[in-house]
C-alpha cells in the first residue's frame, strides 16, 4: 500500500472517531498555499483544523510530537486562507487539533488532543 492509501485509512479513523464524538467532518484534504490540512470539521462550536498522525510504535516518537513547528505555521497560514474562501471572514471561533492513531491495525490508540496548539 503506498503512503497516500495508508494515510487516507488513517484519516478515515479520524473522522469516524470525530463523528463518534459528536463532531461534523466539513472538509478533507483541503489543499491550498503549498500544503494540507487533515480534516476541517466542527466540534463544540469551534471549526476544528486537525491534523492525523500515525506511527506504529514509538520507536521514532509518539505521533502527536510529529507535529513541528513548521508543519504548525503552514496549518495556520492555510486555515486564514480557508476562513477567508469560505467565509469571507476570520471572525469565527476557530481550534487547531491534532489526532494521533498508533499500534497496528488490529489495536489501535486514538487520542485527540483538542486545541493542540495555537496560532503560529
Amino acid at each position: 500500500m503506498n503512503k497516500r492509501r495508508i494515510g487516507g485509512f488513517y484519516e478515515d479513523l479520524a473522522c469516524n472517531y470525530i463523528k463518534q464524538q459528536g463532531g461534523t467532518i466539513i472538509e478533507r484534504n483541503y489543499r491550498a498555499f503549498r500544503g494540507e490540512i487533515d480534516i476541517i470539521a466542527r466540534d463544540e462550536g469551534y471549526i476544528c483544523f486537525v491534523e492525523v498522525k500515525y506511527r506504529t510504535g514509538d520507536n521514532f516518537g509518539y505521533p502527536e510530537e510529529a507535529v513541528t513547528f513548521s508543519k504548525k505555521r503552514q496549518i495556520c497560514k492555510i486555515s486564514k486562507l480557508y476562513l477567508y474562501a469560505k467565509y469571507k471572514s476570520l471572525e469565527f471561533p476557530i481550534r487547531y487539533d491534532v489526532i494521533a492513531l498508533s499500534g497496528s491495525e488490529a489495536a489501535i490508540t486514538i487520542k485527540w488532543y483538542k486545541n493542540a496548539f495555537d496560532y503560529v
